[in-house]
């Protein structure tokens, strides 16, 4: 019986991955109040870096404090917060695992209250305003041409400070899910009538200019980019967004061959929710339901990432029929160890019947208490780590 292609190894930039199974950014709110990683961090990423050869893309991290404006999240700019990922990294790289850290600025998704807070302004790519039950109606500012040029410094700071002082093997542009970048590269959001507005060229020009940024800093080999063109998430979804995002992958290919990869959101998903949204029925003017793979013809043979909605048996399909690596949230975080050792053939079935017995389970992940940096495992979920015997498995028919 042939390796199942989830199982078998890809090479994506320097690393040589040991299977196609991704753990997705998940943003966890277990900072300090000044954006310092806990401990708590440390045993968190390392206990999903079990299987060596696993790729983790870390929690979305801010790039700078005036990219903020969340309670909680971590930083990558500063010595302290250095220090804290340096010490995540290191335990993941004991497992022989990898990890990326995710680029992260917020925009006009920010809690206008927490930037005033900390001292900052709320901004965006232009005045558009962002309506959301429980946040105060505030409309951003726009960002001026020179604090458009201070954020790429930021981005390429924050790579280099992930990759040549943390050792983070590489870093992910967070443009998805209604962020920053992604504020500038959808019209529903730039109204911008300068060279960073208008055109598909204008409104991508941001994005460009940082990702040029980072990989000036740390080699298109250690750098990856999230998209998700069909998101409603945050007050997102053009009317059409293909024409956009295959400009964004056709240049991105032109330019950057070499890239680590491309990270695609799945029209399926809907945001930090994972929720299912009418994103994905079918388009009334061509009859076909939308979907990535326009971006997947343009990328590929490169490594291809996709992300949003994934159960056990869509992902093993998915990786057999298009040749992408699954990239895994709510299955892999709340399954601790989740991935398995993989030595011979014969364990196939217990392979697909291990993983696609797991369930997304609160009682598994970590369990906020009262001061966020306690947390607690419930009794006996180190049984995770262990493949079911072929007894159990027949028990449960999955052999």
């Amino acid at each position: 019986m042939s390796q199942p292609k989830l199982f078998t190894p890809i090479r994506v930039g320097d690393m040589m991955l040991s299977h196609r199974v991704i753990l997705a950014p998940l943003t966890r709110f277990r900072a300090d109040d000044e954006h310092v990683h806990h401990e708590i961090a440390v045993e968190y990423y390392s206990q999903r870096a079990t299987t060596p050869g696993t790729l983790l893309i870390s929690e979305a991290v801010l790039v700078s404090p005036e990219a903020g404006g969340y309670d909680n999240v971590p930083g990558i700019w500063n010595e302290r917060q250095i220090a804290a990922w340096k010490k995540v990294v290191d335990a993941v790289h004991k497992r022989g695992s990898y990890i990326f850290l995710q680029l992260w600025a917020i925009g006009r998704a920010a809690d206008p209250r927490v930037l005033e807070k900390e001292g900052y302004s709320y901004v965006s790519s232009s005045p558009s305003l962002l309506e959301r039950p429980g946040y105060p109606n505030v409309t951003p500012r726009e960002l001026s041409k020179s604090e458009i040029k201070q954020y790429v410094e930021n981005y390429a700071r924050a790579a280099r400070n992930a990759v040549y002082e943390a050792g983070f093997d590489g870093v992910e542009i967070h443009a998805a899910n209604g962020y920053l970048i992604d504020q500038f590269n959808q019209d529903v959001c730039n109204k911008r009538t300068d060279e960073y507005g208008g055109s598909v060229e204008n409104r991508t020009r941001f994005t460009f200019e940082v990702l040029e940024a980072v990989v000036k800093e740390v080699g298109a080999k250690r750098a990856g980019i999230r998209f998700s063109p069909w998101t409603k998430f945050q007050g997102m979804r053009m009317e059409n967004p293909i024409p956009t995002f295959a400009y964004l992958v056709s240049e991105i290919a032109q330019r950057y061959s070499d890239l680590a990869y491309l990270h695609f959101i799945e029209p399926v998903a809907s945001g930090s929710t994972g929720a299912e949204d009418e994103s994905r029925d079918m388009d009334s003017i061509t009859g076909t339901f939308n979907s990535n793979d326009f971006a997947r013809l343009i990328w590929q043979p490169r490594p291809f990432f996709s992300a949003g909605g994934f159960k056990p048996e869509s992902a093993f399909v998915e990786a057999e029929t298009k040749d992408t690596c699954v990239v895994i949230g709510r299955y892999f975080i709340s399954n601790v160890g989740a991935m398995i050792s993989y030595r011979n053939a014969d364990l196939n079935k217990r392979q697909i019947a291990r993983f696609a017995r797991a369930t997304p389970s609160r009682n598994t992940s970590f369990t906020l208490q009262p001061r966020y940096l306690l947390h607690r495992w419930p009794r006996g979920c180190k049984r995770l780590y262990r493949l079911p015997t072929s007894g159990t498995l027949k028990r449960m028919g999955r052999i």
